[in-house]
């Protein structure tokens, strides 16, 4: 089964969560936070705008994002968890 966001969402799967600070201490599980950056999996068609068209989105499947702490809906879909959110909650694509 496969999703495609509407219009001016995006599906992202989020980063795996480190377990090692980069000093080497182990994080315990019940400390962990959930990582802010994640992977475009699927996009939508794009902004519909007040003339009827639509405005494709300035990311792509593919693209490596960072997002807010709270941003978007968790979904999960056969088993794997991803995130749905609109594009303005994406605050940067990473390089």
């Amino acid at each position: 089964m496969q999703v495609r966001p509407l219009h001016d969402r995006v599906l992202v799967k989020r980063f795996e969560e480190e377990n090692r600070t980069p000093g080497g201490i182990i994080i315990p599980d019940n400390n962990k936070e959930k990582p802010a950056q994640g992977e475009v999996v699927s996009v939508g068609s794009g902004y519909r705008l007040d003339d009827g068209s639509t405005r494709q989105l300035d990311v792509k499947e593919g693209d490596k994002i960072l997002f807010g702490k709270y941003s978007g809906t968790e979904v999960k879909v056969e088993g794997y968890e991803y995130l749905i959110m609109k594009e303005d909650d994406i605050l940067g694509v990473l390089q």
